[in-house]
């Protein structure tokens, strides 16, 4: 069965940071490029950042890009999503998900806020 585990959510003031884990089991995860998402209140999945499968590429939306730091370790089978600097309109719920399209986990609520 394949399991998608987000950790490392929270409530974090603007300028802060956070780092998200996603724990991945059930696949072969080192074979599969790997991407986060994320979704605000009252709004429609946003695209974060993707990572290849070998960790060689990596790609962010403009809202993030400099900010955010996607990374994954294959042999412990996790993906992270660093976030500095981050803005209030960086609160949503953020989720990993497997290749362009595919499952993705439960979610980890972050919240920026002072």
């Amino acid at each position: 069965e394949v399991q998608l585990v987000e950790s490392g959510g929270g409530l974090v003031q603007p300028g802060g940071s956070l780092r998200l884990s996603c724990a991945a089991s059930g696949f072969t995860f080192g074979s599969y490029d790997m991407r986060w998402v994320r979704q605000a209140p009252g709004k429609g999945p946003e695209w974060v950042s993707t990572i290849s499968s070998g960790g060689g590429s990596t790609y962010y939306a403009n809202s993030v890009k400099g900010r955010f730091t996607i990374s994954r370790d294959n042999a412990k089978n996790t993906l992270y999503l660093q976030m500095n600097s981050l803005k209030p309109e960086d609160t949503a719920v953020y989720y990993c998900a497997i290749g362009s399209d595919g499952q993705k986990g439960q979610g980890t609520q972050v919240t920026v806020s002072s």
